[in-house]
């Protein structure tokens, strides 16, 4: 991992209470709870569904103004399905697709594979990212 001062941005949520909410205000929302299913509100599938299309649509953009000056009409479409292995596990599958208005299949071809190089979780190469979960500390409950 590159050294921490080499960070470009950083963000934090938290998810408590049947809601999830950034530190900014930018993102708050209800969350769907596995302990009462009949509740509304965004389930695990689709806030990683969101979350990949933003990070790559990011990465896409970036990508496109080497390609052409339309890099506003990138478009990014990510679906995320989750389901559990034998032994109860989690699993999920994203699948995600780029169009830009105005390229050509070659150029086209050539943003996905640009941008897919420079998102952190790129389609060929799992070994870019870590997630450590540990337990926080109390804070005086």
């Amino acid at each position: 991992m590159p050294d921490p001062s080499s960070w470009l941005h950083k963000a934090t949520a938290t998810a408590a209470g049947g809601h999830v909410r950034t530190d900014d205000g930018g993102l708050s929302s209800t969350l769907a709870s596995p302990l009462a299913p009949h509740c509304t509100g965004l389930t695990p599938e689709q806030l990683l569904a969101a979350a990949f299309a933003s990070c790559l649509h990011h990465a896409a953009v970036e990508a496109a103004g080497e390609i052409t000056d339309e890099a506003h009409t990138v478009q990014v479409r990510a679906e995320a399905r989750l389901g559990r292995d034998d032994d109860g596990r989690y699993r999920a599958d994203v699948r995600a697709s780029i169009s830009s208005a105005g390229l050509s299949r070659q150029q086209l071809a050539q943003l996905v594979e640009h941008a897919d190089r420079l998102w952190p979780f790129s389609s060929g190469d799992s070994t870019r990212h870590r997630l450590t979960v540990t337990p926080a500390e109390n804070g005086g409950r």
